[in-house]
């Protein structure tokens, strides 16, 4: 834990982590929810975030003289490649039958993400260029998200063109504020932000960021994309 900071500042954080697992449980239990992959996808998920909470608690994310950094190595890129399997092993049994309305709706939750990551710069730990009031614009994909759900999905159709377009637009801006958070880690790679760097990420509850949160959220960009180029609307 972090010495310091305010502990609603982790306590909503911690809310927020669960609140986007569970919008993706919602998603799994609403269609597919006896199938093995959402089975295995249930207990890893389970399991993940016990594990990165255990890493970062021991101190595990905090040496960053490696190359590439451990929050990358151990947090990101397991996720990244979770991503891929199931994309690769259970894409007709899994992705292709997850609601798309909750896979829009899932994105409210980077409101409270980019909430939280104002208030870590304001104790300074991560740098101004991760917040709204520097080059993160990612807030506007949570206020938008409800209003692209009413826009896209009223009146019993869907609007495959807005839902593309605004999934597209979206992913650009969390891919900006990932570059950025990558960049601003202090380790070996740093670009930005020496004077304020992003160690924030290395301590628990905030490693479930770049471990859990944002995998899915990509996760649903991803699968929300590949519904819709393959005219499914459901």
């Amino acid at each position: 834990m972090i010495e310091n900071l305010p502990g609603y500042v982790s306590i909503t954080f911690i809310l927020t982590t669960f609140l986007t697992v569970g919008f993706l449980i919602y998603a799994i239990r609403q269609k597919i929810f006896d199938t093995l992959p959402s089975k295995i996808l249930t207990a890893l998920i389970a399991f993940w975030l016990i594990f990165q909470a255990t890493l970062a608690l021991g101190g595990f994310y905090q040496r960053m003289d490696v190359v590439p950094p451990r929050v990358f190595a151990f947090g990101v890129l397991p996720a990244i490649v979770l991503i891929a399997l199931f994309f690769i092993l259970f894409r007709k049994n899994f992705i292709e039958r997850l609601p798309l309305k909750t896979l829009t709706l899932l994105h409210v939750i980077r409101i409270p993400v980019e909430i939280v990551l104002l208030w870590l710069f304001q104790n300074g730990l991560v740098p101004e260029a991760m917040t709204f009031e520097g080059r993160n614009f990612d807030i506007l994909s949570g206020i938008t998200a409800p209003i692209v759900y009413w826009a896209a999905f009223r009146a019993g159709r869907t609007n495959r063109a807005l839902l593309t377009a605004w999934n597209i637009f979206t992913l650009l801006l969390l891919l900006n504020i990932v570059t950025n958070a990558v960049m601003a880690l202090p380790s070996p790679m740093q670009q930005i932000a020496f004077d304020q760097p992003n160690i924030a990420v290395t301590y628990f509850p905030f490693v479930w960021l770049p471990s859990i949160v944002v995998p899915i959220v990509l996760f649903s960009h991803i699968a929300s994309l590949w519904k819709l180029y393959k005219g499914q609307t459901g």
